[in-house]
């Protein structure tokens, strides 16, 4: 199962910040999806699970100007 977070309207920090929060209640190798509109939320996310230990699994942009970022959850 996938978790989705609606952090669309949302800037830097606070969409990674939602999404760490949300993160802790995943069990681990958990999926989380993350919807932004914030154009620097991919390298945002990148650098993110680099620091963290979560993987970044995939970003699409299934509309303009909307993001979609999966997460796994380190495990």
């Amino acid at each position: 199962m996938t978790t989705t977070l609606d952090t669309k309207g949302l800037s830097c920090p606070l969409p990674v910040l939602r999404a760490r929060k949300a993160l802790r209640g995943l069990p681990p190798g958990g999926l989380m999806r993350v919807l932004a509109t914030d154009p620097a939320a991919v390298d945002d996310f990148r650098a993110f699970c680099k620091e963290t230990g979560h993987r970044f699994v995939a970003a699409t942009e299934p509309e303009p100007g909307l993001f979609e970022i999966t997460l796994k959850k380190k495990g």
